[in-house]
């Protein structure tokens, strides 16, 4: 491709003002800019990596079809060179110029939902997002929209009242930025200028490219540069490791990774897609999928954290490699203008080590829906049903001969090895089997020989080794029931 425009700066909105740097440093933080650079306090940090929600705020991006949409991230590991052409959206831009506050700040006020004030606006700003898309939601909505905030103080149930009485306050009608909307769509088309970006040099070097083509030139040319999407786990490394990522290439812009198509029976991701752009998509035409999503940290996290990213970080208890190994995706990676595409499992080779070259990157997923005659499932194991880290994850998928054996089998594991892995001993014991009770409990016999799990602060080894077997009988006991599976909401259980 011909040499990209190159600017020197980072161009974006902050509540109504345009915004130009030409000093950004490639690991600071959002956070930090608007508490220290901007004086905007409201914004706050609590744990520094992405779990607490109190640095919430709303960032505006165009969509790949020339829409706006606003979702709630975590300032505390949201980098600025990811903000070119996005609308940054604090808690001090809802009152109105008058002083009269925002229905959502209202809300918050008269039902008692802020003891100690120090996470409330975070939560405001989860509850304005939610309220903006959905403005009467129902408890589950209001609950998922704030799996990632925290609060020590009012028990949550102030504020749930608070969040069910918003549009009592006024409708969404008269917010400036639903109002506003085709007037913010027109000041951010204007910034999308076409160029990469490009602030310091060496080791200190910030790059937002052009586009893909220009991504994949960069990386070639650069291949030890860290490649930075939704920075929910780079984020952490900066933020709680003190690790040098310099220098960055900021890829969360890059539309042409955004795509989502489903043709010849499977589901194609582009590595920029989100899970929350991903959730809909696969939950329609892999269910297990849907539920398995949503357990992935809280709304602000799903909201940057991208679904290349959780595969090409390599993480042994990162969520979604151990379900589509055992749907049996396969990767796209490209390097410059050559692409190759291999089985998921395979890219996958040892602790931190995965089947990807200098300046390889990966591109895109493809994930085989399952026929009607195939059973699939996906068990998530940790200490806190939501917003917590995988302990240990089994994904399993299975055909049935007419006669009743096991025509066909593949698990996969999360949390058991260095990697994430499939169990081929207990494969090879199932396969051809009768599907029983007797063959499972054999089968269980055999772990051992696929993993040796680890003890760690999330569960011990012997733990591991219990509920990955566990999870297999689970597997038949659903396959052989027409019950639906035995999984309690707390609504049910109330």
């Amino acid at each position: 491709m011909a040499d990209a425009a190159v600017r020197s700066h980072l161009r974006f909105i902050l509540n109504g003002r345009d915004v130009t740097l030409t000093d950004v440093a490639p690991d600071q933080t959002l956070l930090d800019w608007l508490r220290l650079s901007r004086a905007l306090k409201g914004t706050k940090e609590g744990c520094a990596e992405g779990d607490c929600g109190a640095c919430s705020v709303l960032v505006g991006r165009l969509t790949p079809d020339g829409g706006l949409v606003y979702e709630g991230v975590n300032a505390c590991i949201r980098f600025l060179g990811s903000l070119d052409g996005c609308h940054v959206v604090t808690v001090e831009h809802l009152a109105a110029k008058d002083g009269h506050l925002h229905p959502v700040q209202q809300a918050m006020v008269d039902f008692h939902g802020s003891q100690c004030g120090f996470c409330t606006p975070g939560f405001v700003m989860s509850l304005y997002g939610l309220w903006m898309q959905t403005p009467n939601p129902d408890d589950r909505q209001i609950e998922t929209a704030l799996q990632g905030n925290l609060c020590r103080c009012t028990g949550y149930e102030p504020i749930l009242r608070a969040a069910r009485a918003i549009s009592s306050y006024g409708g969404t009608d008269k917010d400036p930025l639903l109002s506003e909307r085709e007037t913010m769509i027109a000041r951010l088309k204007a910034l999308k200028d076409g160029a990469r970006v490009e602030i310091g040099a060496g080791k200190h070097r910030l790059v937002v490219p052009a586009g893909l083509d220009d991504f994949a030139d960069l990386l070639e040319a650069s291949p030890t540069a860290t490649i930075v999407a939704g920075s929910t786990d780079v984020g952490l490394w900066v933020t709680k490791h003190m690790r040098d990522i310099s220098p960055v290439i900021f890829i969360a812009g890059l539309d042409e990774l955004k795509s989502i198509s489903v043709k010849d029976g499977a589901v194609t991701i582009g590595a920029g897609v989100t899970y929350s752009e991903a959730i809909d998509t696969l939950g329609q035409h892999i269910p297990a999928l849907g539920p398995l999503i949503a357990r992935i940290g809280g709304q602000q996290v799903r909201n940057m954290g991208t679904i290349g990213g959780n595969i090409a970080n390599g993480s042994p208890i990162g969520d979604t490699p151990p379900a589509l190994i055992a749907l049996g995706a396969t990767l796209t990676l490209r390097k410059g203008k050559a692409r190759r595409t291999i089985p998921l499992q395979d890219f996958f080779i040892a602790y931190g080590k995965q089947d990807r070259q200098p300046g390889e990157f990966v591109e895109a997923v493809h994930i085989p829906i399952p026929a009607q005659d195939e059973h699939f499932a996906v068990y998530k194991v940790t200490k806190r049903r939501d917003e917590d880290i995988t302990a240990t994850l089994g994904a399993l998928r299975m055909t049935l001969a007419d006669d009743g054996t096991v025509a066909s089998i593949c698990i996969a594991y999360g949390g058991m090895a260095a990697t994430p892995k499939r169990a081929l001993a207990v494969e090879a014991a199932l396969l051809g089997q009768p599907w029983t009770e007797a063959t499972v409990e054999a089968a269980m016999e055999k772990y051992p020989q696929d993993f040796s799990p680890l003890t760690d602060m999330r569960a011990t080894a012997d733990y591991r080794a219990l509920v990955a077997k566990n999870l297999l009988l689970r597997f038949y006991l659903e396959t052989t029931s027409n019950a639906a599976p035995a999984q309690v909401s707390r609504y049910e259980a109330a």
